[in-house]
């Protein structure tokens, strides 16, 4: 949530007459800036984990983003949970919370010997109809075999990760309409509320007063 929340990424240092290679490296060496302001405390922690090496493989980071857009997909509102940087964001929070790192690789690596025994190929590989067929299999606990416990085990913890990390995102906040804090507009107490208790404004007040027109 925080790699999201607080808009940290890299920034690649491009110089000119640079080779591949060295703006490789400067790419990977560039310090993180963050869009929204943190304290020092925040913002020493945040830069250790992103400076971090990558916990999870390309064939695992694969995997997840087959997964998050299975979970959130793009609609007609909204990008999908990858368009929101959802695998960025589960890849910082394994690091945050190191808790999370067993439960998915675990569940990464059984859900393709899964449809290894099933398709003979790995989750990432399956069609899309294979890979609905078995996540169906897991995304419903009341429903699920006995001998699925630990796939959906693992499935609600990925689509927990997803949801917060989508709808923490900018993209998120916008799909919900979440407007944030707005100053409202106030013309006092209503006229029938003063008259049921024998009140009114001064002429005094009601000039003194700011008066929204009413639309």
């Amino acid at each position: 949530m925080k790699l999201l929340a607080t808009g940290a990424i890299a920034v690649p240092a491009v110089i000119d007459g640079c080779t591949p290679a060295d703006k490789k490296v400067a790419a990977d060496n560039a310090e993180p800036k963050f869009n929204l302001d943190r304290n020092p405390a925040e913002l020493k922690r945040e830069k250790e984990l992103l400076a971090q090496e990558k916990f999870f493989t390309a064939e695992e980071m694969a995997t997840i983003t087959v997964l998050g857009d299975i979970i959130i997909p793009k609609d007609a509102v909204s990008g999908s949970a990858s368009d929101a940087k959802v695998p960025d964001f589960i890849e910082f929070i394994v690091k945050d919370m190191p808790k999370h790192q067993l439960p998915l690789r675990g569940g990464l690596r059984w859900l393709d010997v899964q449809c290894l025994n099933r398709y003979e190929k790995a989750f990432k590989d399956c069609t899309q109809q294979q890979q609905l067929e078995m996540v169906d299999l897991i995304a419903y606990p009341k429903k699920a075999k006995p001998e699925m416990s630990q796939g959906v085990q693992f499935f609600n913890l990925m689509r927990n990760l997803t949801a917060t990390g989508f709808y923490t995102s900018e993209m998120g906040v916008k799909d919900i309409g979440y407007a944030g804090n707005s100053p409202t507009q106030w013309n006092g107490v209503p006229d029938d509320v003063l008259k049921q208790y024998n009140m009114a404004y001064t002429e005094k007040e009601l000039k003194e007063c700011v008066s929204f027109d009413k639309k």
